[in-house]
């Protein structure tokens, strides 16, 4: 075979051609001047029967002189017609004439008449209508290589396709350049892939190739190619088939999809605007651009909503830089759009805008696409090409927007979180104790850590409570949740047990008094078909009064985890027995007081459940590491917080978590005093003279004994008065100095203003006057009614 194009007009042979049909010579009238033995053959009269006759006697279907077609140029191509002749011994067949002008002068054979069977001759024209349909019409690519794999025949197509390419003796691999398989599990080479199926004889179906043809050497066409052997009727190769079709189109088309599928998948995984910005990178690259930077308005970062006047005063920050592979980007740092800049046409347009005239130094394409969503601009992205092939066109535009417009929804989304996070954490920092007070009862020291950005601040609080007579309160608690709700429900939780804890409660009835609040602000809500305030339903809380005076510890806890004691003695740590309340608000359960001596030095250390466990923390394991660093209880406090920390939760947590370290102390014997009274109105001249000689013994004021004097002389005397049983009298000398009158009444007395004709009713109102504070507060046995006054420096 030599290397032929088919094109349309070339002469294919078939049945009516003259070396192959059976033949007549006919005279200017229609007579048989010759026979030729294929017409022997075909009709069964010999040439001494034939010749002589008129033409149109061999024809059954018509009567008459026969009519001769019209002529063409070419036997091949001479138009025929469809006749029905008779045999020599009878029978009817269908034959095809053609005829071919000889002679115009008048003398011999005037025409010839080719004759040959009519269903051959419709089915070649038939095949040969499909193959020129093939060679000049067919969309499809083909080509013919031999045995040496060279290109011996092609279509028109294929030559369309490759422009002014000869490809006489190319092979496959020859006929584009930068030629490259895409498809998985294929050799490296169209070469290497016929050969396999030359040699085996195996088809290859639906191999896709890239290269650039000649006929458009500036972009990449990528091909869908298979490939079948050609052999003879004993099964030797003589070749390989090639069917091309161009699917550059449909390719690009399905790796934009597959881009956009990629990125919907895989940007916005986080509320992290920076981490948002590396996976869109990750996306992009290298499929679509060589490098992406993406810079965001400084308000964004900060979770505010941009206006028009952000955009245009505002500071631009670089949130990342480079390809996704990169160890880190540039980091959060200004950048400045010169006037006229990329970008800066890109923000004052609104819309994409192409680089057409980079610098030579730089990227040799880039584009620019605006950050947006709601009409806001957020910042801009800049993709560029230094070596992807092609630069940047206008078909990239809408899928660089695409891609940009979901990494906007996923960064406008992170910016409405971090300003909701910042308002709650705002809230809930505002709601913890600023300041604790400084107690001779205890040393303090405490952590809070929110939880990371994705889970959101919670609701765990700590809060240190002085109480009268030199006590102090310690609570840790944790609400469900997390957001603002949640930092408002603990505010709310933190401000009653606050309120209950000056009332003196001891900490089982405190929990039971705070639950039976929760249940009935619940209740409320649910009466009234307002939304029902979960995040107060399972509140977990721990409360504690520890007494300087006797070294005695109450706890009661509501689901909070037990609290670590270690001995200043020893070094033993150890959990105190405390009973397992249910959490706050599911009502139903009581809860009970534990209460135990505590020695001076003990470390006790108050915490959440976010500190010990979490989704990828095993409680044992975290209790184990939070008894190593308390093990070094001699350290100061907030060292032992600062490792406690760093130990526990190195990193991101997913809830919240609360510490409170405390180290008990106790007041010395001599800063205490107390004496035991006879219900006899005779006592109160007696309490008067222990009273001043303690003060005075303490090196007081004189101005502290005339008042303490007083003080005392009230108290007892409304004890002998209105209740009974014993009476005592304390005397504490700490930062204050306490008087605490205890009795066995049970009914508080009240403040009141005396009238000028009452003979009494205005010894408390005198107390409250000359006393920094006075209170009540119930024992098992009794109540306590005590009064502080200030010491002067």
């Amino acid at each position: 075979m030599s290397a032929v194009y088919a094109a349309e007009g070339a002469d294919f042979r078939g049945p009516l051609d003259v070396t192959k049909a059976a033949t007549a010579a006919l005279d200017a009238d229609g007579t048989v001047v010759g026979w030729g033995p294929a017409a022997h053959a075909l009709l069964g009269y010999p040439a001494n029967e034939a010749v002589g006759r008129p033409i149109g006697s061999f024809i059954v279907d018509r009567p008459g002189e026969y009519h001769l077609a019209t002529p063409l140029p070419g036997a091949a191509q001479a138009r025929h017609k469809v006749l029905h002749m008779r045999r020599r011994d009878g029978h009817i067949i269908r034959v095809a004439t053609a005829t071919l002008p000889l002679s115009h002068d008048g003398t011999g054979p005037a025409r010839l008449l080719a004759v040959a069977d009519a269903d051959e001759t419709e089915r070649w024209e038939a095949l040969q209508s499909m193959l020129r349909g093939l060679a000049t019409q067919s969309p499809v690519g083909l080509a013919i290589y031999d045995t040496d794999l060279r290109v011996v025949w092609t279509n028109h197509a294929l030559y369309e396709e490759m422009g002014t390419l000869q490809y006489a003796g190319l092979g496959p691999d020859e006929m584009v350049a930068r030629g490259e398989i895409l498809s998985d599990g294929y050799p490296a080479t169209l070469e290497e892939t016929m050969r396999e199926v030359l040699v085996t004889g195996e088809p290859v179906i639906e191999l896709h190739y890239s290269g650039r043809p000649p006929a458009d050497p500036e972009h990449d066409h990528v091909w869908s190619c298979s490939y079948y052997r050609l052999q003879d009727a004993d099964g030797r190769p003589l070749g390989v088939c090639e069917e091309t079709v161009d699917i550059t189109d449909r390719y690009l088309a399905q790796q934009r999809l597959d881009l956009l599928v990629r990125a919907g998948g895989r940007v916005g995984t986080s509320l992290d605007m920076t981490r948002t910005a590396q996976e869109l990178s990750a996306v992009a690259v290298p499929q679509f651009a060589d490098g992406i930077t993406v810079d965001l308005l400084d308000v964004v970062l900060e979770g505010d909503q941009p206006t028009a006047e952000t955009l245009t005063a505002g500071r631009v920050v670089r949130v990342w830089q480079g390809p996704a592979d990169r160890p880190h980007g540039s980091g959060p740092d200004g950048v400045d759009y010169p006037e006229g800049s990329l970008q800066a046409r890109c923000l004052a347009a609104g819309h994409p805008v192409l680089d057409t005239s980079p610098d030579t130094d730089g990227p040799h394409s880039r584009l620019a696409v605006p950050l947006r969503t709601e009409g806001a601009f957020l910042g801009v992205v800049t993709f560029c090409r230094d070596a992807h092939p092609d630069p940047f066109e206008s078909g990239d535009l809408p899928l660089a927007d695409e891609l940009v417009a979901r990494a906007a929804v996923c960064i406008d989304n992170a910016r409405r979180y971090t300003r909701e996070h910042a308002a709650a954490l705002t809230l809930q920092r505002s709601l913890l104790p600023r300041h604790l007070p400084r107690l001779t009862a205890v040393d303090v020291a405490h952590r809070y850590l929110p939880a990371d950005s994705m889970a959101g601040v919670g609701g765990d609080w700590y809060d240190v409570i002085a109480l009268p007579g030199t006590r102090v309160g310690l609570v840790v608690g944790d609400v469900v949740g997390h957001g603002v709700r949640a930092a408002a429900t603990m505010g709310r939780l933190r401000t009653s047990v606050r309120a209950l804890a000056r009332l003196d409660l001891p900490p089982d009835e405190l929990l039971t008094r705070l639950d039976e609040l929760i249940t009935h602000d619940v209740h409320e809500q649910t009466a009234t078909q307002a939304e029902p305030d979960d995040a107060a339903l399972g509140v977990t809380c721990l409360y504690a009064v520890y007494d300087p005076v006797t070294g005695r510890c109450s706890m009661a806890r509501a689901g909070s985890p037990l609290p670590s004691v270690v001995d200043p003695a020893t070094g033993r740590i150890s959990h105190p027995d405390i009973p397992a309340g249910p959490p706050l608000g599911l009502g139903g359960l009581p809860f009970e007081s534990a209460e135990f001596t505590l020695a001076e030095g003990s470390l006790v250390a108050l915490f959440t459940d976010g500190l010990i466990q979490g989704r990828s923390r095993d409680r044992d394991v975290q209790l184990d590491a939070l008894h190593r660093v308390l093990a070094e209880h001699h350290r100061p406090l907030d060292d032992l917080c600062d490792r406690i920390v760093g130990t526990l939760l190195p990193g991101p947590v997913d809830d919240d978590a609360a510490l409170l370290l405390v180290r008990t102390r106790t007041l010395d014997s001599h800063e205490v005093a107390a004496w035991d009274l006879a219900d006899d109105p005779e006592a109160v001249g007696r309490a008067r003279a222990l009273a001043t000689g303690q003060v005075d013994a303490w090196g007081l004021d004189g101005e502290l004994s005339f008042t303490t004097e007083l003080v005392v002389s009230e108290l007892v005397t409304n004890a002998i008065r209105y209740a009974s049983g014993p009476i005592q009298l304390r005397l504490i000398r700490d930062r204050t100095l306490i008087c605490e009158v205890s009795d066995t009444g049970h009914t508080s007395p009240h403040l009141r203003r005396a009238g000028s004709d009452d003979e009494g009713g205005r010894g408390l109102f005198l107390i409250a006057q000359m006393t920094q504070q006075w209170g009540t507060r119930y024992t098992p046995t009794g109540k306590t009614i005590w009064a502080e006054q200030p010491i002067p420096p």
